[in-house]
């Protein structure tokens, strides 16, 4: 099966080479496409050089910090136009171990999208100070009271999608732009009759290269999202119980 990874990059300078070179040891046969945000440290530049040398990577180029959601969507154009037919997604400062890929892949014999998952057991965090395990908890708490997901951890970036489910969500109706997207995605791929979802137990490190993206105000962010969203799947479902007028 060709798996893809999507890597979407921004000031990921001090990590992109080392990332690329451990996802290349793996021996999978994985392809890369980077999805750079006009990062001001010189990652784009990283990119293209490391692109020059190996032709399994790829690099797409965005003007200025646009979000999370929309580089793992022109990711999965990308990819999926290069005849993907399997599409990882994972951060690129090593929260993420590369060294959880392979199972992640084993697993998909068996699912449509497999998650890797701080929340189950055997899966654990390292390194967060007390305030981001409380935005994670309290954001998967809060998505859980909304749309009771099939997952233990409904916003992890670590996931790997059949092709097929990726071209089965109306990305139209996805409004979100940064993290809450991947709830988004996770919520309508969950809405396709007879997809498989399973969770693989992951170690979740925090970065040690680099600063977090993620503080109160994308978490504030993301949250109204999610709301708007239910209030829209709420308004669908009541309109079809009354009927035609």
């Amino acid at each position: 099966m060709a798996t893809w990874v999507i890597l979407p990059t921004y000031d990921e300078a001090a990590n992109l080479a080392r990332m690329a070179q451990a996802l290349a040891a793996l021996d999978l046969g994985l392809r890369v496409v980077v999805v750079d945000d006009a990062s001001p440290d010189g990652t784009g530049a990283i990119a293209d050089a490391l692109a020059a040398r190996d032709p399994h990577l790829r690099v797409l180029h965005r003007n200025g910090k646009r979000g999370l959601g929309g580089a793992y969507l022109a990711g999965f154009r990308e990819a999926i136009g290069q005849g993907a037919q399997a599409l990882l997604t994972m951060d690129c400062d090593f929260s993420h171990d590369p060294g959880s890929v392979p199972r992640l892949i084993e697993r998909l014999t068996e699912a449509d999208v497999v998650i890797g998952s701080r929340y189950v057991r055997e899966g654990r965090v390292e390194g967060w100070p007390p305030h981001r395990r409380l935005i994670s908890k309290s954001a998967n708490a809060f998505v859980h009271a909304l749309f009771r997901l099939p997952a233990a951890d409904c916003t992890s970036g670590f996931r790997l999608y059949r092709r097929e489910v990726v071209e089965g969500i109306p990305w139209e109706r996805v409004r979100s732009t940064g993290y809450s997207f991947l709830v988004e995605t996770l919520f309508w791929a969950a809405r396709q009759n007879g997809v498989r979802i399973a969770e693989v137990p992951i170690c979740f490190r925090d970065r040690q290269r680099g600063a977090s993206k993620l503080g109160w105000r994308e978490a504030v962010y993301g949250a109204r999202n999610l709301v708007r969203l239910w209030l829209r799947m709420r308004t669908i479902a009541a309109a079809r119980h009354r009927g035609p007028v």
